[in-house]
This record gives C-alpha cells, structure tokens and sequence, in this order.
C-alpha cells in the first residue's frame, strides 16, 4: 500500500456503457457534420452554376444541418470530458444570506 496526500482509493476501470454511448454519438455527430457541409458545398454549386432556386433552399438545409450536428459534437464532448474526469462540474452559487439586506451598501442606506 502506498501513502502520501494522493493515496487513496482508485476508481475502477471497467467497462462503461455510457462513454461508449457518448464515443458513438460524437461519432455520428462528426461524420453527419461532415456529410452536410459536403452537400451544402454540392447544392451551392449547383445553385450558382445551374441556376436551381429549389438548390439554394437545399443549401440553407444542409447548412442549418450542419451546425447543428456540429453544435451537438461539441455538447457531447464537453459531457465526455466530464464523465472521464477532465473537467468538473462548477459549483453552485452560494445561497444568499437572509440576515443580509437585499440590495448591498446603496440599498441599506
């Protein structure tokens, strides 16, 4: 055994769904990202070349899409990074004093 400040008991290392889960779905996340912005690059080609008005809506899609895929890429990362243990979570606001006037020095006066 070994002791010290950082001695203490260790987490165990298994197998854990949810990471796979959470792995799986950024996945799917970057590859649909990547498929979108490849069809908005398609359709506004063939918006300007062809001149399809239905191919600019088609671009807005795939545009929106893609954001959209990428946003929840990066919301599924942070809550990767937080269920392996590199970020933690903030803590709370501490509770307001009820003794203490609302309102701070200008109020009290």
């Amino acid at each position: 055994m070994t002791s010290g400040k950082r001695a203490g008991a260790r987490q165990k290392q298994g197998f854990q769904p949810k990471l796979l889960l959470l792995a799986l779905g950024i996945t799917g996340c970057v590859v649909a990202w990547g498929y979108l912005v490849y069809a908005a690059i398609d359709f506004g080609s063939a918006a300007r070349h062809d001149g399809e008005t239905a191919a600019w809506f088609y671009l807005g899609v795939a545009g929106v899409g893609a954001v959209a895929c990428l946003f929840l890429g990066f919301m599924l990362v942070a809550r990767l990074s937080r269920a392996i243990g590199l970020t933690a979570s903030p803590e709370p606001k501490p509770k307001r004093d009820p003794s203490v006037p609302k309102g701070g020095k200008r109020a009290a006066r």
